[in-house]
């Protein structure tokens, strides 16, 4: 069974468009439920009528998840604990209060999130100012449909997808007791000027939908306050949606697991192996199974034979599973390197060439979630700045007219250099700086990087300090 036909088992949901059954589709895996939805485990073999179960409709029983893994890896490498990018901006004000906003609100954890959520294509941010302090909630894209100007600028995104009435009634709705199984069309949409919600409207009616003044808010921000994320895509364009960075490797995936499943049961087998018994006529018919050290006793004409799997068999199968998981770490640029083949501690140089695969996915996502996601998130931070009477509250301090230009990141290393890297890097620079070719800020800020030192500006300028002291 190949990807293509696993889809076709999805329950469809109503109104759904083939984009969003193929991003529902594509979480599914994300999240490791893509078997869900076949109806037997696979140890069952045949129904209660006694027929046989194919393997397309057994759920296996092993999950190697190795799409999940890969993108966990990638994620990890890129905004990961030591990874995650300083603001950089020509006023100093700008980068101290994005870096601030980072911090406060637990954004590197977030984003993240963000680039998890967004392998599958795409991913939205909504950014909302409550009591002066921003907001931010991560809206999955399969039921948003986004509209762009000539210019690339976000007109309008329209959230529409079906609920049941008693699900409108624990969101606070009031329904009538013969409508809580009935189905109705729940939209919502955030414009430049408002966060517009409408009326439910039952599926079997067919009118334009009635805006909830009561429930709808207005913002007049002169932009949409969302900011719509591609994975691995362009930053413009008609297309809502960018690359999946796993779906090459899907049909590989499941290849992978039918066989480490088919193992693991012949592996079983084998160790209880079952019996076939060659009788004389008299006992036609009679069937037994059991293990081998059931003792039998048979007349001379009669023979028994185990039948199991032998241990050959088993290494093929396991060479074959090692071929299919090469090949899907090769298709998504995961790290194929084994820890326990390390003998000893690698500096960040040999680091870096063991992932390099690795390193390449997380570069160019580094464009995608950096300069297409962080990046305009700090922009219309600084828009906000300038528009909310109140300014905005960011590490205990209200910020007003942020200024935009310069701005951008700062990524650190991908690897810390060990010792032995840092002794003949700090010589090479100070004869760079002697000669001329380098001025002092540069080489130390190259050094700080170099040492995994998370702000190298704030370490220049502690160097100035003691200089000056």
């Amino acid at each position: 069974m190949d990807w293509l036909a696993l889809q076709r088992r999805y329950a469809t949901p109503p109104g759904a468009s083939a984009r969003t059954r193929r991003l529902l589709a594509l979480q599914k895996v994300l999240e490791g439920a893509q078997y869900d939805a076949l109806p037997y485990p696979f140890a069952s073999e045949r129904n209660a009528a006694g027929e046989y179960i194919p393997l397309s409709q057994r759920r296996p029983s092993v999950r190697t998840n190795l799409c999940r893994t890969v993108v966990d890896e990638t994620v990890s490498l890129l905004f990961g604990n030591t990874h995650w990018p300083l603001a950089v901006a020509s006023h100093e004000l700008t980068s101290e209060a994005m870096n601030a906003f980072a911090l406060e609100t637990g954004l590197p954890a977030f984003m993240m999130q963000v680039a998890t959520r967004g392998s599958v294509g795409s991913v939205a941010i909504w950014v909302e100012i409550l009591a002066s302090r921003p907001r931010f909630s991560l809206l999955e894209t399969a039921y948003l449909t986004p509209e762009w100007d000539l210019c690339g600028t976000l007109l309008v995104v329209t959230e529409r997808f079906v609920v049941t009435g008693a699900e409108l009634e624990a969101s606070g709705y009031t329904m009538a007791p013969d409508s809580r199984s009935s189905r109705f069309w729940w939209q919502r949409r955030w414009t430049r000027t408002a966060l517009e919600v409408f009326v439910p409207l039952p599926m079997e009616e067919e009118g334009v939908s009635v805006l909830d003044k009561k429930r709808s808010s207005a913002h007049d921000f002169g932009f949409v306050p969302v900011v719509w994320i591609r994975n691995l895509g362009a930053a413009s364009g008609a297309e809502p949606d960018g690359e999946c960075s796993f779906e090459k490797a899907i049909d590989t995936v499941i290849e992978a697991d039918y066989l480490l499943s088919q193992a693991g049961r012949g592996l079983k087998y084998g160790s209880d192996p079952t019996l076939v018994l060659k009788t004389p006529d008299i006992l036609e018919g009679v069937a037994r199974q059991g293990g081998a050290a059931s003792a039998l006793t048979l007349p001379p004409e009669g023979d028994a034979k185990l039948l199991e799997i032998n241990g050959a068999a088993a290494g093929a199968v396991l060479a074959h599973y090692r071929e299919l998981r090469q090949l899907v770490l090769e298709q998504l640029h995961g790290n194929r390197t084994h820890g326990d083949r390390l003998g000893a501690p690698q500096s960040g140089r040999a680091m870096e060439l063991m992932c390099q695969p690795l390193i390449w996915m997380a570069d160019r996502l580094r464009g995608t979630y950096g300069d297409g996601g962080l990046l305009p998130l700090y922009r219309m931070l600084c828009r906000l700045s300038s528009i909310v009477p109140d300014g905005l509250s960011i590490g205990g301090e209200i910020r007003r007219d942020l200024d935009p230009a310069g701005l951008s990141l700062h990524w650190p290393a991908w690897f810390t250099a060990d010792e032995a890297e840092l002794l003949p890097m700090a010589q090479g620079l100070k004869e760079a700086v002697s000669a001329g070719l380098l001025s002092q800020e540069t080489a130390a800020r190259l050094y700080a990087c170099a040492a995994g030192i998370a702000d190298p500006a704030a370490e220049w300028t502690k160097i100035m300090a003691a200089q000056a002291a």
